[in-house]
């Protein structure tokens, strides 16, 4: 059996995807959560093998979840299923250590077959989220660092002086999401701290 958490804010996607997997002999859920700090609670104490996770949520996003579970409980993996397929969502997602990223418009088979797919360990991609990926990939200047939307939203923050904290509550998300983007950062730039990230930054024209 593979035993299953599932994550969304609205109860009633939350029960139709819950009866949907239900239906799947070989699947079990083994718990459900409305909201990210919920599905990092349930996670730590179920330790199930799949987190079904939506992405944007209220109080801690299904992102900064991802992070969490992803960094405190190696073993657990995390599918993301959401109704947002924009360049920002999927990068954030798949930075936070998703192993794969679904729309819940895929048919209920394909969400079924990716849940089993992740939980052997491997990554899973709806074809139009891997179409985006890779158009993404082959816009990018190569003599540039490939940071993502977030990561320059974050870095601008930290070169107006905002403090973690302060950049938290002006993006609306957790500050281990902050430290996590910084850290990113600094290996993409192969920087050691927040003022040379800024200057290099300035100097590639990246800000």
């Amino acid at each position: 059996m593979i035993r299953v958490i599932v994550v969304d804010d609205h109860p009633i996607v939350r029960s139709g995807i819950i009866g949907l997997l239900s239906l799947d002999n070989e699947l079990e859920v083994v718990g459900e959560a409305a909201d990210g700090a919920e599905a990092i609670a349930l996670a730590t104490s179920l330790r199930p093998d799949v987190v079904l996770m939506d992405l944007r949520m209220p109080e801690v996003s299904g992102a900064e979840a991802t992070a969490r579970i992803t960094a405190e409980l190696p073993g657990v993996r995390v599918l993301v299923l959401t109704t947002h397929e924009d360049d920002d969502d999927i990068l954030s997602a798949i930075e936070a250590g998703a192993s794969g990223y679904l729309l819940k418009a895929a048919p209920h088979a394909e969400i079924v077959a990716g849940i089993r797919s992740v939980a052997d360990g491997h990554t899973v991609l709806a074809p139009t989220i891997a179409a985006t990926l890779v158009t993404r990939m082959r816009t990018q200047d190569p003599a540039r660092p490939a940071l993502s939307p977030r990561e320059l939203e974050v870095l601008r923050l930290v070169s107006r002086g905002r403090s973690n904290p302060e950049i938290a509550r002006e993006l609306f998300i957790g500050e281990a999401t902050v430290k996590t983007h910084l850290l990113h950062v600094f290996e993409k730039l192969e920087v050691s701290d927040r003022t040379r990230a800024v200057t290099l930054a300035l100097e590639l024209g990246l800000l």
